[in-house]
This record gives C-alpha cells, sequence and structure tokens, in this order.
C-alpha cells in the first residue's frame, strides 16, 4: 500500500488504530521525515517485526496474527505491530499439508486491517478447514478485519471475559491537503480522463459526488462483510444485522451471548483439547452412540442375507422419497414466504421473478431488491434533476434563507413513505423527496 494511499482506502479497523495510522500520515504530509530510531526508543522495542512461522505444540499449529492486518508487509506493520494477509495464507497452507499439523490455532490479537486481502485470507481458512480442524482464539481482541478472519474457522474462542470481539464495519476516509499544500506554496493540478478517476481526489475538498461513490464503495464492502460473517457463523443477514454488526464492539459474555464466539479457553487448553480431538472449553460436546457388535458392510449383508438387503434398500429409498419431498415442499414454502417478506413498492416483478426460479433464498433476495431499488432512487433523482426548471437569474433568495438540507429531506421523505404505506398508499421515494423538500423549504 502506498503511504499517500492508506487513508483512502476502505479499513474494517477499530477507530482508535486508525486514527493512529492517521497520526503517521498527517506526519508525513508535513514533510517530517518518519524516525525509526525515535519511533523504536519511544515504545521500548525495535520495529523488525519479521514475520513468524507457525509453531506445532502437541500437533498443533499455532498461526500467530497480531497487530494491523494489512495485504503485504509494510511501514504501519513496522511500527504497529502487523501482519500480512499474504503471509498467513502461506503458514495455514504449509500447515494444511504439514504431515506433523493434525488441527490449526488462529492466535489473533488484532484491531482489524484493510479490506483488501481480508476476504481472501478468510476464504483460505474457509477452505483449510476442510482439510484439518481450525479453531480461532482471540486473544486481547479479535476486532472488525481480524474478525472477518477468525468467523471463518470451525469454531471460535476468547482466552478471558474481557477480550473485545465484533466492530463489524467499514471505514474510508477522505483528506483534503490541498490546505496543506498551499501553506508550503504549493498547488497540484491534475490531468485526468474519466468521470470518476480523481472523483475523491485529495487535491480539494470532498464533493458530494465523491462523497457518494466512496459511501457506494463501504456499502458494498460492508454488505460483503456481514454475508460472510452470516456464512461463516451460519445464521441469517438479518441475525448479523441486528445481534452483531453495526461497528459494535463486545466484551467476554457480550461476544458469547450475541453469538460471535463459541466460549472462553486458553491456550494450553484449547491446544490439548484439539490435540485429544476433544471439544473446546465453553461448549457441550454432540452425544455419540457407541459402537456394539461386528459391523457388517453392504456387500456382504447382499451376500448373506439377499432378501433382507433388498427389503432395506426399498424401504429407504421410499422413507427418503418421501421425507425429501416433505422437506422440500416446506423448504418452498418457507422459501417464497421469506422473499416476500422482502417485497418493496415498485418491485413487484422483481419479487415474482425471485419467487419463481425456485433457487434464490430470502437474504439473496432481500440484497436484489435493495440494489433494485437503490438504482431506482437514483434513477428518480436523475429525473428530478432533469425535469426541474432553470433557475430565474433575476430572482435573490430572501436574507436569511435556509435551503433544507440534504439529510433532512432524506429523514422527512422515509417518514412520508411509511405514513402513505401505513395508510395503504404507495408513493416513490422520488415523490416523497420532493414533497419533503417542500414543506421543509415552507417552514
Amino acid at each position: 500500500m502506498k503511504l499517500l494511499d492508506v487513508l483512502t482506502s476502505p479499513w474494517a479497523i477499530q477507530p482508535d488504530k486508525l486514527r493512529e495510522i492517521g497520526e503517521i500520515y498527517a506526519t508525513h504530509l508535513r514533510g517530517e521525515k518518519i524516525d525509526i530510531g525515535a519511533v523504536e526508543a519511544r515504545i521500548g522495542r525495535p520495529l523488525a517485526n519479521e514475520p513468524q512461522n507457525y509453531d506445532i505444540i502437541d500437533g498443533v499449529a499455532i498461526v500467530p496474527l497480531f497487530g494491523v492486518i494489512a495485504k503485504r508487509m509494510n511501514l504501519f506493520s513496522q511500527i504497529s505491530g502487523g501482519a500480512s494477509a499474504e503471509l498467513a495464507i502461506r503458514d495455514l497452507r504449509a500447515a494444511a499439508a504439514d504431515p506433523n499439523v493434525k488441527a490449526i490455532i488462529l492466535h489473533i490479537d488484532s484491531p482489524g486491517g484493510t479490506v483488501d486481502g481480508t476476504q481472501q485470507l478468510a476464504a483460505v481458512v474457509r477452505q483449510v478447514a476442510q482439510e484439518k480442524p481450525v479453531s480461532a482464539l482471540a486473544d486481547g481482541t479479535m476486532a472488525s478485519a481480524a474478525y472477518w478472519i477468525g468467523s471463518a474457522a470451525q469454531s471460535v474462542y476468547i482466552t478471558d471475559k474481557t477480550t473485545q470481539v465484533g466492530s463489524i464495519g467499514v471505514v474510508a476516509t477522505h483528506v483534503d491537503v490541498s490546505g496543506s499544500e498551499q501553506q508550503r506554496g504549493i498547488k497540484t493540478t491534475e490531468i485526468f480522463a474519466g468521470k470518476y478517476k480523481r472523483i475523491s481526489s485529495q487535491y480539494g475538498p470532498l464533493t458530494e459526488s465523491g462523497k457518494q461513490v466512496m459511501q457506494d464503495h463501504v456499502d458494498y464492502l460492508y454488505q460483503l462483510f456481514v454475508e460472510s460473517v452470516a456464512d461463516h457463523r451460519g445464521v441469517s443477514v438479518d441475525k448479523v444485522l441486528s445481534d452483531m454488526a453495526d461497528g459494535r464492539v463486545f466484551i467476554g459474555q457480550q461476544a458469547i451471548d450475541a453469538g460471535l464466539v463459541d466460549g472462553v479457553s486458553s491456550m494450553s487448553e484449547l491446544i490439548a483439547q484439539m490435540a485429544n480431538a476433544t471439544v473446546p472449553a465453553g461448549v457441550q460436546a454432540k452425544p455419540t452412540t457407541p459402537q456394539k457388535g461386528k459391523r457388517m458392510d453392504l456387500a456382504t449383508l447382499k451376500k448373506e442375507h439377499p432378501d433382507l438387503a433388498q427389503a432395506l434398500i426399498e424401504e429407504g429409498f421410499a422413507a427418503g422419497k418421501s421425507e425429501g419431498e416433505q422437506i422440500g415442499a416446506t423448504n418452498e414454502r418457507a422459501r417464497i414466504l421469506g422473499i416476500e417478506a422482502h417485497g418493496m413498492p415498485g418491485h413487484e416483478a422483481l419479487i415474482a421473478t425471485l419467487k419463481a426460479d425456485g433457487k434464490t433464498n430470502p437474504d439473496q433476495a432481500a440484497a436484489q431488491v435493495l440494489a433494485a431499488e437503490k438504482g431506482k432512487l437514483k434513477t428518480a433523482a436523475a429525473d428530478l434533476a432533469s425535469d426541474a426548471p432553470a433557475p430565474v437569474p433575476a430572482a435573490a433568495e430572501p436574507a436569511g434563507a435556509a435551503k433544507p438540507k440534504a439529510n433532512d429531506i432524506a429523514t422527512r421523505a422515509s417518514a412520508i413513505v411509511a405514513e402513505e404505506k401505513a395508510a395503504g398508499r404507495d408513493i416513490s421515494y422520488a415523490a416523497a423527496a420532493a414533497r419533503a423538500s417542500r414543506e421543509l423549504a415552507a417552514q
């Protein structure tokens, strides 16, 4: 990551750590050379932070993930004791292929990091978990991007009741350096082609269109984050949004109650349990039925008891077919009802198509309806702008007149849509926005 691009990239990280990174960035903007020696003296340790390979204890590989996570090692990794997603991927794959390793623990103490590289690392955790048992252990903090990664393990634990977990969210920052340049007698002029090429340029104030582009990017990444956590933890997107997300940080038992983690375990306990293939502390083991007597395979059964084997096969086929039909019908009804629950005025055709395709689930339907509504709102806004009459040059606003703020218009428009819906009437968001603008202007 280039230093000048550090804050414009999306981050999944705790706010205080992002501020620390921002201070380093600000030092660079002031033209000051970052004194690595001074930083080492202040924190009382060298900044080598060389990547460590995993350790193996009793057949369990310990893969560390400490500090700010970046796709590759860089200056911020040196200063903040960060981790490289690429190196973690390397170590996970090596541990999966290591014949001396029978289980893996992701040892995590991280406030999060850049979005770039996080999803790929989480995907590798899921892939490796298909080959060997993988657990994540939060030792201090497992927040934002670190939780995105840790949640991909088959089980997630915290070391004690003060461990911080969660902070599911995404942030991007725009820094206007034009004032700083002006103080130094510098003026940067950018020559570019393409409407969106420099829409959020740092060499000037952030425009509304630039802000919207950045917001769209953040919203998209947040949706990916939430969907990934839902998939990793085996819960619905709605469950994640209502109980786990919105940037909230959960401590100890709160994280267990919210479903972000499975229990409490020390490193030594977790190693012993994984080495012995037992269930870690805090989780009730699934009961197993002991096998008694001699096991007989299907080939032997067919040879020694052909009539019984055929009867069992036919009985199993009939029972499986009946049960499958019942389950299929129940699941299809639940799928259709779930899709209908996400319906919005103006998207009836889309809902009908999603119900009929036989494969779209309610969460996917919600995402498609939301995307369609977003496109509809953008089109409506563009139509309103194009249909608006040209301003009268001679007319001047009365002294002290204040234009309604965009946030106020949006809030009032949402309320109008809700009021009309409660009254059994449909109204487009564009029409509601126009009415809200008139009402607020009249106040």
